[in-house]
């Protein structure tokens, strides 16, 4: 495991079930994953536009610049893995597993880990397999016939935040932040897998902890 993002807020994932939003973000880490597959920036979990289903968004290698995002890539040697807790013990209940492969990602899962913790095998067979959308064409998503949407590519970075303010102010020359800041992260992009499920497949009474993984081999 490169990388850990841990939510176990339970009014928040609440929320997230409820019509509400489950975020978490991180950029600039440090040398030896920043840039890679392995580098986590942001997790998002929402409702759907279909409230019967809850959308899962996880995105990595972030900062990447117009110019590198067309060569960016994800990795067949990195395993991206949401990892779902549906009674309340922070540990995995159902996982649903991204594996990259020859331009299409490979999505499986909703379903019970063969293994828990930091150590993961794929397990049984892939619920979906969507096309990689290139960057600067419209996006290309799948959805299989028991109702799981998947889309995998580039996309711009959703997450705002005024770094040179928040610089500032932990250095004591700025007291908070503008109304409006400015987006330290507008033009740069992300590589996003992003899971539309069934809120039935997860087999929860209404909260879920999530927290997203990427592992390589």
């Amino acid at each position: 495991m490169k990388k850990t993002k841990l939510i176990i807020a339970s009014a928040a994932v609440a929320l997230a079930l409820g019509g509400g939003i489950l975020w978490a973000s991180d950029h600039a880490d440090a040398p030896n994953v920043k840039g890679k597959s392995t580098d986590i920036t942001d997790l998002y979990v929402f409702q759907g536009e279909n409230t019967n289903n809850l959308v899962f968004v996880g995105n990595v290698q972030g900062l990447l610049t117009p110019a590198a995002t067309g060569a960016a890539s994800f990795s067949e040697n990195t395993m991206i893995e949401f990892k779902i807790d549906n009674s309340g013990d922070n540990v995995e209940d159902l996982v649903i597993q991204c594996v990259y492969k020859a331009g299409k990602m490979y999505i499986y899962g909703p379903v019970k880990p063969a293994n828990t913790g930091t150590s993961s095998t794929v397990v049984g067979t892939a619920s979906v397999v969507v096309p990689v959308t290139p960057y600067g064409t419209a996006a290309i998503t799948t959805t299989s016939t028991t109702g799981i949407k998947a889309f995998a590519g580039p996309r711009d970075d959703p997450f705002f935040f005024d770094l040179d303010q928040f610089h500032k102010i932990t250095g004591g020359t700025a007291s908070g932040f503008n109304n409006p800041g400015t987006d330290t992260f507008a033009g740069t992009n992300v590589l996003s897998v992003v899971v539309e499920v069934p809120k039935s497949m997860l087999n929860s009474t209404g909260k879920l902890g999530v927290w997203l993984q990427t592992k390589t081999k």
